[in-house]
């Protein structure tokens, strides 16, 4: 299974795009003006010839009325961000034993980096071999840090130490940076000056494998093609902000250093590696709104993510996002009071959402099978029992054995 991933400028002449005999279908990145404003996936036999006429159909059901608003913005003139004042920038990359990954986010980087200065600091994760500090030693550009403890949170929060931007920027190794990624931060920036947080879009680098196909076609990392500036309410979600997965991912997202700073960092009892890989973006994201900052969402600071390309590792993922979101609800319980109603709301719709998507899968009516939404569940019944009062053990030990 393979799917071609094509950007489409909507303002230009549409193409005709051609499969190969290998590929089972189209994935289209819309963009107009170079903004990206939709997504599309859709399964074609092989050897399809997908028309302009045929793409001008699913452009104008896509993101017809965005196309509206986007045009009545420019007719108006609504009032761009001004940019002339973007504090600086660190952009943090926390990586362990890959090279190779490594050196492609750095490349995309770096043709930014060549046109708006901003530091670029590789943090070194408990590594088994010196091919990291290689990499970096050949580009003068990018700062190496090494943090001999292992677990993300423990990198993530050298960079907080080592890094010299007001703002810091958190990218993971198996990303690849759009052109627009860092004008879209600046964008950000600009029109919410007062935000202390920042998330972006994600989608796919590539959809090559089925597990790549299966993991967007149920929704990816993707969180929509709108701005959003998130702060004390939204109204309609009476769980805000305990479902912190909704502000964005990990792999793409940005802090006011000092504020970073303010909140103690992240919490390194989560994100710590095999035993409890995941929970602290969620953590961190909630962390802020509750002590009253604001978090804004923008497509257009945007990234390509290597998905997983096995199924069995696609599995594991959804495993240990069961894993860590409980791990996270219960350190959240534990520590802020006021929300533990609902937090406790929280658990009950998740394992309710969890049993609906069940059901679908059943029925043939869900694009992740069976075998992956129990993983997910089974995750998180072995996070809401001790996983994180566990992993705090853990963690001690560590700081024991590196101190």
């Amino acid at each position: 299974m393979s799917y071609i991933i094509q950007d489409i400028e909507v303002t230009q002449p549409l193409p005709t795009i051609s499969l190969s005999e290998n590929d089972t279908g189209l994935a289209l990145i819309l963009r107009r003006k170079d903004r990206p404003i939709g997504f599309v996936m859709q399964a074609l036999p092989e050897k399809s010839v997908f028309t302009s006429d045929e793409l001008t159909q699913i452009i104008t059901k896509e993101v017809g009325k965005k196309l509206v608003e986007e045009s009545l913005k420019e007719e108006l003139k609504v009032k761009t961000a001004n940019l002339a004042d973007f504090p600086s920038l660190t952009v943090a990359i926390c990586t362990k034993d890959r090279p190779d990954n490594l050196t492609r986010c750095l490349n995309s980087l770096l043709k930014l980096q060549e046109k708006s200065y901003f530091e670029i600091l590789v943090v070194d994760n408990a590594p088994s071999d010196q091919r990291t500090q290689d990499v970096v030693a050949a580009l003068p550009t990018v700062r190496y840090v090494r943090e001999p403890k292992p677990g993300l949170d423990f990198a993530r929060n050298l960079a907080i130490s080592s890094a010299t931007g007001e703002i810091l920027a958190y990218i993971d190794d198996d990303v690849v940076v759009d052109r627009q990624w860092l004008d879209g931060l600046k964008e950000a920036w600009g029109e919410n000056p007062d935000a202390s947080a920042f998330t972006g879009l994600i989608l796919p680098f590539e959809l090559n494998t089925e597990a790549q196909i299966l993991f967007e076609l149920a929704g990816g990392f993707r969180r929509g093609f709108e701005k959003i500036r998130y702060g004390q309410v939204l109204p309609g979600n009476e769980l805000y902000p305990c479902g912190s997965g909704i502000f964005g991912a990990g792999c793409n997202m940005a802090f006011r250093r000092d504020m970073l700073i303010k909140l103690g960092g992240f919490d390194e009892a989560l994100d710590t590696g095999a035993p409890l890989p995941g929970g602290g973006d969620l953590d961190i994201f909630y962390r802020v709104i509750r002590a009253g900052y604001v978090l804004v969402y923008e497509p257009r600071y945007l990234i390509y993510h290597q998905h997983r390309r096995e199924t069995a590792k696609l599995r594991h993922q959804y495993w240990t996002w069961g894993l860590g979101l409980m791990a996270f609800i219960i350190k959240s319980y534990q520590s802020d009071l006021p929300q533990r109603a609902n937090l406790r709301r929280l658990i009950l719709w998740w394992f309710q959402y969890e049993f609906d998507r069940l059901k679908q899968s059943i029925k043939g009516k869900h694009p992740l099978p069976i075998s992956m939404l129990l993983a997910e569940l089974w995750g998180g019944i072995v996070g809401l029992w001790g996983e994180y009062p566990r992993s705090v053990k853990r963690i001690e030990q560590i700081r024991r054995q590196y101190s």
